[in-house]
């Protein structure tokens, strides 16, 4: 009868319809298995296969799941491993998904595809929760906010061309003394420290020239196409011993425009010939290869082109290790950078990294483990808490009910809002979930209180314990408003989840717990 008249409060089944809605975004798999296509690098194989790179908005169990390769089973990332590395090379690759079928053509290139587990729930992972690289960037220059907008953009484009997935980039300030410091947020998971660092510390700025004069640089304007992840026109060309290891060179094709390939022409149309001791004849000045201002090749030019408008050239660079698997592994590297650079051409103005994090995934999934280990016990031990102050498993029950809808109902917003949970924001969860037996204890306390009149009905009391409440209220959420951008948005997490568990347990919990807890007493 209780459990009834229960149920038929308002208050109560709007925490049921919450509770339901949370459910529904969260969408947990208990039975989830097999991998997911978490990111597709641009002007892959995969991308010219017809495999669409996944939408940044797109739900965690929503990705495009590999259900078999070449008519196999795939249920584990070493299935999708050992199924792709057995293929022959130069044929076709069928890749059935839950979407399509596709047919890639294997070459000694990656595919282009990074795969990941398949999903428990909705709940999207913050760095440190799932591994990954943080930099936090600061112009060297004093930029207007449109300047900064079009940075975040070429980061973007050039971060996701390069192939890294999962990335998050957004504008931070500083509360601090010194007003108007601006900064940029990079996090990236399943990235390394040393990647993430050379593509968004160094400005990218790529120059062709011959003797003093630039023919082409980096970028759209002077470059129409860049060859990549295809075995004919880029790849390893040879690999030889160095000194003190091996040496293996890279070499790529690219297209430039006509107005770089005039300029090629003027520029070359003076120059005279040599003749080497093979008879090969070349013109007499190198194609000299910068970057940001430091020599990587030079390459010579064959007296063919001598005057002529090319559009066709062949870009190249080496890599070294102490075995060729390394050297070749480090030129494969180092050709994927120049390629990005060449695709999106150079920064607007340079950066200088202010802090560099790195978490290993190892170490995210322990720091997950731990913290549902201690959100348990700290529950039971509330729970066992008010058992003994109260002596009334009467009361002691609603509160652990309640503590597990504020819990799932600020899982629910962050699923729903696609928002990254991270340490941050765990914290904040935690110090919701407090505020929210401090308030139950006022309530409980105001209804038993002896000090107060007897002809005072409870749901008097109750209307006094909601004054303490959303005063606190009130004072929690403006206290956590400059927490927002505090501390160059590191601590955005645990304000934004804080403000979003304080109001969810006011307006939704917490008038369901007084109603229950009202019930109970009447009873």
């Amino acid at each position: 009868m209780k459990i009834s008249k229960i149920l038929r409060k308002w208050r109560v089944l709007l925490l049921i319809v919450a509770l339901l809605i949370s459910l529904i975004a969260i969408n947990p798999q208990f039975n989830a298995k097999g991998v997911i296509i978490k990111s597709v690098d641009v002007n892959s194989t995969a991308t010219n296969s017809g495999i669409t790179i996944p939408s940044s908005n797109t739900a965690p169990t929503q990705y495009e799941r590999i259900l078999a390769v070449n008519g196999k089973e795939v249920n584990t990332i070493q299935d999708y491993i050992t199924l792709t590395s057995q293929a022959p090379v130069n044929q076709g690759l069928r890749i059935t998904t839950n979407k399509a079928n596709y047919v890639l053509l294997k070459t000694n290139e990656s595919l282009g595809i990074t795969i990941d587990n398949m999903p428990r729930t909705n709940i999207k992972k913050g760095l440190e929760l799932q591994g990954g690289t943080r930099v936090l960037l600061k112009p060297q220059t004093q930029v207007e906010d449109q300047a900064l907008d079009d940075m975040i953009s070429i980061l973007e484009n050039r971060l996701n061309t390069y192939g890294l997935s999962d990335i998050k980039i957004k504008k931070a300030g500083d509360l601090s003394l010194n007003q108007g410091n601006k900064y940029i947020l990079v996090e990236i998971a399943g990235a390394t420290k040393t990647e993430v660092k050379e593509l968004v510390a160094s400005q990218g700025k790529f120059e062709a020239k011959i003797g003093d004069d630039i023919v082409f640089e980096g970028g759209k304007k002077d470059i129409t196409f860049v060859c990549r992840n295809d075995g004919t026109c880029s790849g390893i060309r040879q690999c030889q011993p160095s000194q003190g290891g091996e040496t293996c060179i890279f070499e790529f094709a690219i297209t430039l425009s006509s107005e770089a390939a005039a300029k090629h022409a003027k520029v070359t149309e003076n120059l005279d010939v040599n003749i080497s001791a093979q008879g090969t004849r070349y013109l007499s000045k190198t194609l000299d290869l910068y970057l940001d201002g430091n020599l990587m090749d030079s390459l010579q030019i064959s007296a063919d082109l001598k005057g002529k408008e090319t559009t066709q050239i062949a870009i190249s660079g080496p890599g070294f290790g102490v075995d060729k698997a390394t050297a070749g592994t480090e030129a494969l590297k180092q050709m994927n950078k120049l390629q990005t650079i060449l695709i999106t051409g150079s920064l607007p103005f340079k950066l200088e990294i202010v802090k560099i994090d790195n978490i290993s995934p190892t170490l995210g999934s322990q720091f997950v483990k731990n913290a549902w280990l201690i959100g348990i016990i700290a529950i039971t031990a509330v729970a066992l808490i008010m058992l003994i102050r109260y002596k009334n498993l009467k009361l002691a029950i609603p509160v652990f009910i309640t503590q597990i809808s504020e819990i799932t109902l600020m899982l629910g917003f962050a699923s729903l809002f696609k928002v990254n949970l991270d340490l941050a924001g765990i914290a904040g969860i935690i110090a919701a979930v407090g505020t929210g037996v401090d308030d139950q204890i006022v309530m409980i306390d105001e209804i038993r209180s002896k000090t107060v009149e007897y002809a005072v009905s409870v749901k008097e009391r109750i209307k006094r314990a909601f004054f303490i409440i959303m005063a606190a209220w009130a004072v929690g959420f403006a206290s956590m408003i400059p927490l927002l951008w505090a501390g160059a948005g590191l601590l955005t997490g645990f304000a934004f989840t804080t403000i979003v568990g304080i109001s969810v347990g006011v307006f939704i919990t917490r008038p369901a717990f007084a109603a229950i807890v009202e019930t109970l007493i009447e009873e």
